[in-house]
């Protein structure tokens, strides 16, 4: 399985990091997690490109995670393809079909089937996926792919979360502000690393980085290491990632 960190940004996206998106690709199948503002610019230069990304699984709805699922349906239908698959929490079918009632012409231009889930498990692009609930302001999905990958969406840090990703090889999860920052519905690198502390996972990328954590990288680093001693490090737009 390869990881590709599209965007590692978050809703005030910098000069390197774009939006929330993570390609999961393993043995031709491909899945977009994630699709917000400069995704599909990141698709491009990462060699996959947009016409060949066919389904998106979406963590929740907030608009850094989401804007650029109209320009996705968009560059498809011009780059001559048929479909796509959305998969998201409930409230993904309600939010394509106000995208398109906004886009009136855009209606019709591709097959779309939208499909919601709940936590539990369920397939989607070929992969099996375990879902579980986060603590954010919206109703939020973590995704687990087997013992290999875990991504937190957004989510405040919490023992649950921890548990649900035990075991896995790369865990993806939000640091969104370091410590200084007064925040709630993201963790900070005290909380997570309370949260992690003792869990077994191979290595932790920290994601959906608000511009705050510019400079801090080394403290925030520090401070999850006084309680979680495990190999964690910050991801970067269009690092990839080879799992075995």
């Amino acid at each position: 399985m390869r990881i590709t960190f599209l965007g590692t940004g978050s809703a005030m996206p910098t000069d390197d990091r774009v939006q929330a998106g993570i390609l999961v690709k393993d043995d031709g199948r491909t899945l977009l997690i994630d699709c917000g503002a400069g995704v599909l610019h990141r698709l491009q230069q990462s060699g996959v490109g947009y016409e060949n990304v066919s389904t998106i699984l979406l963590t929740h709805h907030h608009l850094d995670h989401v804007a650029d699922v109209l320009p996705l349906i968009k560059g498809r239908w011009l780059a001559g393809e048929e479909h796509l698959e959305i998969v998201g929490p409930q409230g993904t079918k309600a939010l394509v079909d106000d995208l398109l009632s906004i886009y009136e012409y855009m209606q019709g231009k591709l097959e779309l089937q939208v499909r919601e889930v709940v936590p539990g498990e369920f397939s989607v692009a070929g992969f099996d996926v375990s879902a579980y609930e986060t603590q954010h302001s919206l109703p939020c999905l973590a995704y687990r792919f087997g013992d290999l990958f875990t991504f937190s969406g957004d989510s405040e840090a919490f023992a649950g979360l921890a548990n649900f990703a035990e075991g896995s090889a790369i865990l993806a999860h939000d640091c969104s502000f370091p410590d200084d920052v007064d925040v709630s519905n993201h963790p900070t690198p005290e909380s997570l690393g309370r949260e992690l502390a003792g869990r077994e996972i191979g290595r932790v990328y920290l994601t959906h980085l608000y511009p705050h954590t510019d400079g801090h990288h080394e403290e925030m680093l520090e401070s999850i290491g006084t309680h979680y001693d495990g190999d964690v490090r910050f991801a970067e737009d269009l690092l990839t990632v080879s799992i075995d």
